[in-house]
């Protein structure tokens, strides 16, 4: 169970480094456009606000990241967490999808490492 639960954390991690890539350095992209269903005119208008979301989104990696460097489970579940958080708000604010996208694998991890750390 334990090497699930690091294995579910590192990818929530992967995730949100994929996150800080798409928002800071493709939003104004087709690839970051058509992720995001976004236009070129809105794309270019919202790219300070994007890269910005990146730049939390590389926090909850790093924070991820560097719980799971320690072994620090209660850091861990802390980031867990906060991603769970983050998704259901993004679900309930902008688009449904992100509660599996991201708030999904977050849980997953969460119950995951408590499971491991009984």
């Amino acid at each position: 169970m334990k090497t699930l639960a690091l294995v579910l954390s590192a990818f929530v991690a992967l995730e949100h480094l994929g996150f800080l890539g798409l928002e800071m350095f493709a939003w104004t992209t087709p690839l970051g456009q058509s992720t995001f269903h976004t236009t070129p005119d809105f794309a270019k208008a919202t790219a300070p606000l994007a890269a910005n979301q990146g730049l939390y989104n590389g926090f909850l990696a790093a924070g991820l990241a560097f719980a799971l460097w320690r072994g620090d489970i209660g850091a861990q579940l802390f980031v867990l967490g906060c991603v769970i958080v983050a998704g259901v708000f993004g679900a309930a604010t902008a688009f449904i999808n992100i509660l599996f996208i991201q708030a999904l694998p977050a849980a997953l991890a969460f119950a995951a490492t408590l499971a491991a750390n009984r």
